[in-house]
């Protein structure tokens, strides 16, 4: 299984070095049963997060042809009202301190990942993954209408007013899309992951190997609808 990370200017670096690490050591302890690479919808390039201007290198481009599981991690940045901009951090292309998660999610709009991501939805061949803000990224182009899916605490009600079905849950899946809610969701998307569609013992191996143990139930829409409000989905 291939799998590739999309990165965008503005990205949350945990959201995607912790699943990248997990997988990465799954197709270690697999025999290379998993692969992984970042990629960008522009191509090779390095692409600057959200977090104090961390920037890591893109080596591909998204490509259906190769993916079997695309990877959308969320944004890093102000959670409220922009604020003032840091002195020397003002330059194109920089790190500006004052944009908000929800700008920098939207500007994802304004590219090619948008077009991708519907065919990679499209795709019966194709999985998608996100975490804390991706499947936001996923919503707010029109994706996810009907789905199931969770996202940060925070987001939820904006999830659901895209048509999506938000689940406060830390995992949920929902057959070709699988999301993770907060940032350090990430750790426990990956390990899951591995047990999916490689197996038990591999995502134990790395889970050890890790000194992390997953937390919470993943969230299926299988089995009797719970009678209690707030957990009814």
């Amino acid at each position: 299984m291939h799998i590739q990370f999309v990165l965008f200017d503005g990205f949350d670096p945990l959201d995607v070095v912790a699943p990248y690490e997990v997988l990465y050591a799954g197709g270690t302890a697999s025999g290379g049963a998993v692969t992984v690479e970042l990629v960008t919808a522009e191509g090779p390039r390095e692409v600057i997060s959200g977090t104090g201007g961390l920037a890591l290198r893109a080596t591909g481009t998204l490509d259906l042809e190769r993916a079997d599981m695309v990877l959308v991690p969320g944004a890093s940045g102000r959670v409220g009202e922009p604020g003032e901009v840091p002195e020397g951090e003002t330059g194109a292309g920089e790190w500006k301190q004052e944009e908000s998660i929800p700008v920098l999610l939207g500007r994802t709009l304004t590219t090619e990942l948008p077009a991708l991501l519907k065919q990679a939805m499209d795709d019966p061949d194709v999985s998608v993954a996100t975490v804390c803000g991706g499947s936001l990224v996923l919503a707010m182009a029109g994706l996810l209408e009907g789905r199931h899916a969770t996202t940060h605490h925070m987001g939820l009600d904006m999830l659901d007013a895209t048509g999506a079905h938000a689940v406060r849950a830390r995992i949920v899946d929902d057959g070709d899309l699988i999301s993770g809610a907060g940032v350090t969701s990430g750790l426990d998307l990956g390990l899951y992951l591995l047990e999916r569609e490689v197996g038990p013992r591999v995502a134990h191996a790395v889970e050890e190997l890790f000194s992390h143990e997953r937390r919470g139930t993943v969230w299926r829409a299988q089995g009797p609808t719970p009678t209690t409000p707030e957990h009814q989905a």
